[in-house]
């Protein structure tokens, strides 16, 4: 067993991280300190007992609001039925095992790099464990897609686009991809469908007279939970929170360029490379220029960036300071072990310097949209 451990370096880095999300998930669990959890099976109990979770009397409750669709409540309803103690496991070391998988399924493309990006995303990943996040199956869902895409699974990888889009909504820009591969309309067609299919789920509880009335509730709790708290996005640094009270504005104009130079460059849609980058950038976009980013979200994005990172021919000085840079800011700033909370909040609640530079990297990405090209033709 030991020499299987040692001659496999993609085991041997999933145990050292499993280890690490089981005694995180103990601890926070034992605790009592697993409140997102307790949100997500809270309000699906709550949900299937007739009982609107989108108030706040259950902010009040829980002290945080419970954010997504009635979809979710459906597909989350065999963990919340599991006992406290073993519902928390099930859900941290699941995500845990399947983010893993993610990107150790990613195409061959990456194969010598597999065990790299698992390393870099590694402590920002445990960062989301710990508070039994969600952020880890959207950042899966995102992978898991794109590898079936590139494998010719166009469908299978729609089916999930479309399960992550009817639960926290990210998911859906995935779908400009869809026009790199073959039969887009076809599958556009499919996704319709089983969008169409995932919104009516919650009918299994609330009848369909009850389905436009729950999906209200939602939609009025996200609209309401902005609040004067200060979250991890470009929208609240300088010097775009002067104009944070338009935010709609900007997040519109920044993915109408991306879009806009997704579709000039259509040439290049059979380019591995133009695929990759466009699925970076889209991956950061969303959180780099969403409106309640947190740190832990950042897995999201940096995801992205490690498909760009690793397909560049020739890493600049300046590409590999970045890339220590963010190892830094977004892996090992946050973590209270390592560094003072208060030291955290300065670097980058106060100065912004992780927003910064992923920001960099970011328009790097969008700028090399644009100008990288690669001959690597489509599989197919």
């Amino acid at each position: 067993m030991k020499k299987t451990i040692r001659n496999n370096p993609k085991l041997s880095v999933y145990l050292l991280g499993l280890l690490v999300a089981i005694a995180a998930t103990a601890i926070e669990t034992f605790r009592l300190r697993y409140a997102n959890y307790l949100v997500y099976s809270d309000s699906t109990i709550d949900f299937w007992n007739g009982v609107n979770p989108y108030t706040q009397e259950f902010v009040d409750a829980h002290g945080r609001y419970f954010l997504y669709t009635p979809v979710f409540s459906v597909l989350f309803a065999p963990i919340a039925v599991l006992p406290k103690w073993l519902g928390p496991f099930v859900w941290n070391l699941g995500n845990y095992t399947l983010f893993a998988l993610s990107v150790f399924t990613l195409p061959k493309r990456y194969d010598a790099y597999k065990v790299k990006i698992f390393l870099f995303l590694l402590l920002i990943l445990e960062e989301s464990v710990f508070p039994f996040q969600f952020n880890i199956v959207v950042a899966y869902l995102f992978l898991f897609s794109f590898s079936l895409f590139e494998r010719g699974r166009g469908y299978w990888a729609v089916l999930l686009i479309m399960i992550s889009a009817t639960t926290k909504v990210y998911g859906i820009v995935e779908l400009l991809i869809l026009f790199c591969y073959p039969k887009v309309f076809r599958r556009l067609g499919f996704a319709a469908v089983i969008g169409a299919v995932l919104l009516m789920l919650p009918a299994l509880k609330t009848g369909f007279d009850g389905l436009v009335p729950c999906y209200a509730n939602w939609w009025d709790m996200l609209s309401q939970h902005q609040s004067s708290a200060t979250y991890v996005s470009l929208l609240y640094a300088w010097p775009l929170r002067y104009v944070l009270d338009h935010y709609r504005i900007v997040q519109l104009l920044t993915i109408g360029v991306v879009i806009m130079l997704f579709f000039l460059n259509r040439y290049r849609w059979k380019e591995f490379a133009f695929r990759a980058t466009t699925l970076g950038v889209l991956m950061g976009w969303i959180i780099l220029w969403g409106d309640s980013s947190e740190t832990h979200t950042y897995l999201i994005a940096l995801a992205g960036y490690m498909l760009w990172y690793w397909l560049k021919e020739h890493h600049t000085i300046f590409d590999k300071v970045l890339f220590w840079a963010l190892l830094v800011f977004f892996g090992i700033v946050p973590t209270d072990v390592l560094v003072p909370a208060t030291v955290h909040n300065f670097l980058n609640g106060t100065l912004f310097i992780d927003v910064y530079l992923y920001a960099i990297v970011w328009f790097q990405m969008l700028f090399e949209m644009m100008v990288k090209k690669d001959n690597l033709e489509l599989r197919v």
